[in-house]
């Protein structure tokens, strides 16, 4: 199946920049999504599109009974407006800055794949090309609508691959357990009585209080929270005021909110609204503080990124694999799946060789850039685990 792979590889580039040119957002990507059904066509697969969602879920049935695997690909892009000065870069203001675009015409190349070996199959396969992954629940949304149990009963096994611009280029990554944060936004609105700059003493100053909220935030974490179960705080966004010399009314700021353990998540949720809200009333003020969980840890099975090691390994050489020493503290909502669902996530690098190894501008930046001579190999390694998993019975 490798030589199939590397046929393919050509076609699939030029599916991935053809969306790379026109990348969409949220949960609602119709153009994302004609070009999938698109790439699809003729492989006879049993095809479902998403009602609160451009989603897609295709089955493709094996030649022999037996149980399900899925697949996923997400497919949304960032609000970013692209600098890398590719012939195909993105001119809408939007940017495929993550690799979705690789996840989603790797996936199609896992289907085309899987599809030319059908009658050996002994089970089926759902590929889940997933919209919204960017802070939007789009694994939610499809599970909610019922992705789980398209095969007709839930898949054994469940495996996706994220490319990462800051890897070197074909290099395959995963670990048992831990591999993502949990995710949630911390909200604060800090409430005061407006005044002039001249006179702080006749005024409450919510500006004040809220970034002192901002750094209690940090004393928070290293004296509250086991370093070994860590969480990691960052404040993205700060507002307030209006004008040098006036004191505002109120003043706003929201955070991302990491963390690796469903009992730490919990704690989060709980004491951070009340530590903003303690504070301000220790001034005079008050503050609406809420906590929103995002997403789950995303929690690798151990047998199963086993088997995503061993495979890796078996098509591409042991050079080509690296066992994470530690989880990264990024997230990802394909951990609503792996909650429900055995299987394991990993990381395959994709930065071009000729860059600087040292200096590569990674996830999210608008100067990321992915190797596109991967998507053979992306698409070989789903195959193949599902292939694996379905054998195994």
């Amino acid at each position: 199946m490798a030589a199939t792979a590397a046929e393919l590889a050509p076609g699939l580039i030029e599916l991935r920049r053809a969306l790379h040119a026109e990348p969409e957002l949220g949960l609602h990507l119709p153009r994302t999504q004609e070009k999938v059904l698109a790439a699809l066509d003729g492989l006879d697969l049993e095809i479902t599109t998403g009602i609160r969602a451009s989603s897609v879920v295709a089955v493709l049935r094996g030649g022999r009974p037996g149980p399900a695997v899925l697949l996923r690909g997400d497919m949304d892009g960032l609000p970013i407006t692209e600098r890398t000065g590719l012939p195909y870069a993105s001119a809408n203001g939007a940017m495929h800055a993550c690799g979705h675009d690789l996840h989603t015409a790797g996936l199609v190349g896992a289907a085309r794949l899987l599809a030319g070996v059908r009658t050996d199959l002994p089970g089926d396969v759902i590929f889940m090309f997933q919209p919204g992954e960017e802070g939007y629940d789009g694994a939610g949304v499809m599970i909610a609508e019922g992705v789980l149990d398209a095969a007709g009963a839930p898949p054994v096994a469940a495996y996706g691959v994220h490319v990462a611009a800051d890897l070197p280029r074909g290099l395959f990554a995963t670990r048992p357990g831990r591999l993502m944060a949990a995710y949630g936004v911390f909200d604060v609105t800090v409430r005061g009585a407006g005044g002039h700059g001249s006179r702080p003493h006749r005024a409450l100053d919510p500006i004040q209080v809220a970034a002192e909220i901002v750094t209690a935030l940090q004393v928070f974490v290293t004296r509250r929270f086991d370093v070994f179960d860590p969480v990691v705080i960052t404040v993205g966004e700060f507002s307030g005021g209006t004008a040098h010399n006036v004191i505002p009314e109120t003043a706003r700021f929201r955070a991302g909110v990491r963390s690796f353990s469903a009992a730490t998540s919990d704690r989060l949720a709980a004491e951070l609204p009340e530590l903003a809200r303690h504070i301000a009333i220790g001034h005079g003020l008050t503050a609406d503080a809420t906590f929103e969980t995002m997403y789950p840890a995303t929690v690798n099975d151990p047998a199963e990124a086993q088997a995503y090691a061993a495979t890796a390994i078996e098509l591409f050489g042991a050079n080509r694999f690296e066992e994470l020493a530690e989880p990264r503290t990024g997230s990802e909502d394909f951990s609503r799946v792996l909650q429900q669902v055995p299987g394991s996530y990993g990381f395959l690098g994709a930065a071009p060789p000729e860059l600087d190894q040292d200096a590569l501008p990674g996830n999210h930046s608008p100067l990321a850039l992915f190797d596109d001579a991967i998507l053979g190999d992306q698409a070989l390694l789903l195959a193949e685990l599902a292939i694996r998993r379905l054998r195994a019975r």
